[in-house]
């Protein structure tokens, strides 16, 4: 009777939940029906390719298929890792993505503090603007304008250099020179668009804490250091997470219009290897292995920042 009784309280409390989840969804279909175009999206375009990644463990063959290919196992990173281009791709790679990481992160933080802590509003306003402005120039158009200004001949900083009596630099055909140029030219382009984020999380901070920080004789310097800073970090080490699970994926549009025979050293990185190695010559299978190797590298990473964070910032992305 005692069972019985706690059976019939289990499928009425059930009952009811599953009556509020109707009710909930039912008061609030339109929103649940915009939600639903961006998870079809995802489950289409994300999750629904991750059935192709058995071939990275197969011979794939495009008359055989993915079932019907032959199973290697580990063959093809095997001969990834052995190739006598892993470490130059693996540490242009790295190299690329840490060197921005430390130089263009901080800049739009850096950005939007100057930008809040301008007072006159209307000069302010126009920084904002020519900062945002070249986020929306193509990668296309940005390559062509860094051979124009940086070409040998006619090229303005040539131009300069030639004036003081320097002789003329290939930059674009420079190994030493293709790292700062693409880091360079990413912050230019990227930096006024970024510090949006921050800009918006500054404008969130309690202007109770300036006015009594400024009450007790702190100077500007102080009160961005004491009361902006550490209002806006739980915002920094989301954006430093995210940049960290994307650690290894340098955007190859950009890096393979400025790649040449001559800085091809600096310029050759995992993402342009598997296009010109995957696509051009149709070795699927082996650059699938590349992109998994590639992939499980951004998780690591992804889990071992959060995991940090959260120890140390008590902010984490789960």
């Amino acid at each position: 009777m005692n069972n019985t009784a706690k059976t019939a309280g289990v499928a009425s409390r059930t009952k009811s939940r599953r009556s509020s989840l109707f009710k909930t969804l039912s008061s609030r279909y339109d929103l649940y029906l915009m939600l639903l175009i961006p998870i079809v999206y995802y489950l289409v375009f994300h999750y629904g390719p991750l059935y192709g990644l058995q071939i990275a463990f197969k011979n794939f063959s495009p008359a055989k298929g993915i079932g019907g290919s032959a199973w290697v196992g580990l063959d093809h990173f095997q001969r990834f890792v052995e190739s006598y281009y892993f470490w130059r791709l693996l540490w242009n790679t790295i190299s690329i993505n840490l060197f921005s990481l430390l130089f263009a992160f901080p800049i739009p933080i850096l950005l939007a503090l100057i930008v809040t802590e301008v007072r006159n509003k209307a000069f302010s306003k126009i920084v904002q603007n020519i900062t945002y402005i070249p986020h929306f120039i193509s990668i296309v158009v940005m390559v062509g304008m860094l051979m124009l200004f940086l070409s040998p001949r006619g090229g303005p900083l040539n131009a300069i250099i030639e004036a003081l009596g320097g002789d003329p630099v290939r930059f674009l055909d420079s190994a030493a020179w293709f790292k700062p140029i693409f880091i360079s030219s990413n912050i230019w382009q990227n930096m006024g668009w970024q510090s949006i984020i921050y800009i918006a999380a500054l404008a969130g901070v309690n202007p109770q804490l300036y006015e009594a920080a400024k009450m007790d004789g702190a100077s500007r310097i102080r009160r961005i250091w004491h009361v902006s800073i550490p209002g806006i970090l739980p915002v920094i080490v989301i954006l430093l997470i995210l940049d960290v699970g994307h650690f290894m994926n340098v955007g190859f549009e950009k890096i393979l219009l400025m790649q040449n025979n001559l800085n091809i050293d600096s310029s050759d990185v995992i993402s342009t290897f598997v296009y010109t190695t995957g696509i051009l010559k149709g070795e699927y299978s082996y650059t699938a292995a590349i992109g998994l190797f590639n992939s499980v590298i951004n998780l690591v990473l992804l889990l071992l920042v959060n995991r940090f964070a959260r120890k140390k910032a008590e902010t984490s992305l789960w």
